[in-house]
């Protein structure tokens, strides 16, 4: 069997490097991040330059992703059946809440973010469509955590992140956590990824009662919370209402 062809695992680091953060990158510090010549470097850039994978600002010469990936990664999303079948949804309970909603789905260890319906007000807002979330600091992660969407072993021996000084890092409390989820139907996170701002979230079940998504509201804790910091109950039905429509639509029958 033929080994993997190096130059497409380096070119797919490099990708990733650009895409994991949020500015652009010099060629010496895509060289030294990955630890290649920067003729190797270079040479891969310009070649992923060449199809639109990347593109170089003309002013500084450093680099970013390019428009064709957005174009890859949309036609993804748009094959996606979890997101397909739950736009109509997701939009309904933003109207509905008022709030943001997010749809997630378990990848490599964490939760990546495949519809974000904006809070209908004209506040500032960034799309987070495409965003990687940790498991155990998220209202979406820990949900799929809860129902073995998403596996605990690997996060339990990497270690629990902590993000704020309320981030759940004791493997007792976020098993204690996970079995609350389980128990209620819903999972949230106050403050644990970031101070001030809260999120709740369902399940999303396909054939055979199987989670194979979540879906959540976000937003700042005075709007997702009451005055004693716990989420808003009316806020928990609008949104395992729409777990439960989006979860019909996908052919749960429990549902």
């Amino acid at each position: 069997m033929a080994g993997p062809v190096q130059s497409i695992e380096r070119a797919a680091a490099i990708l990733r490097l650009l895409a994991g953060g949020p500015r652009r990158l010099g060629l010496g510090e895509v060289a030294s991040s990955l630890g290649l010549a920067k003729g190797t470097a270079h040479g891969i850039l310009r070649t992923l330059q060449h199809v639109d994978f990347v593109e170089q600002d003309a002013a500084t010469g450093k680099y970013q992703l390019g428009a064709a990936l957005l174009h890859l990664g949309t036609s993804y999303l748009d094959v996606n059946e979890l997101r397909s079948r739950s736009i109509n949804w997701a939009d309904a309970l933003a109207a509905r809440s008022g709030e943001a909603v997010r749809l997630g789905t378990p990848l490599e260890g964490q939760v990546l973010v495949v519809h974000h319906v904006f809070r209908p007000d004209d506040t500032l807002q960034t799309l987070d469509v495409g965003a990687l979330l940790p498991l155990h600091a998220s209202s979406l992660g820990k949900v799929l955590l809860a129902y073995g969407s998403a596996p605990t072993g690997p996060l339990l021996e990497a270690g629990l992140e902590s993000y704020t000084r309320h981030t759940l890092i004791l493997p007792e409390d976020l098993s204690r956590a996970l079995g609350e989820i389980r128990e209620f139907g819903w999972g949230a996170e106050v403050q644990e990824m970031v101070m001030g701002e809260a999120g709740i979230a369902a399940p999303i079940r396909g054939h055979g009662g199987l989670v194979v998504g979540a879906i959540g509201l976000s937003g700042p804790i005075e709007r997702i919370c009451d005055a004693k910091i716990r989420p808003q109950p009316a806020l928990i039905t609008l949104l395992r209402e729409a777990a439960r429509a989006i979860s019909r639509d996908l052919g749960a029958s429990r549902w």
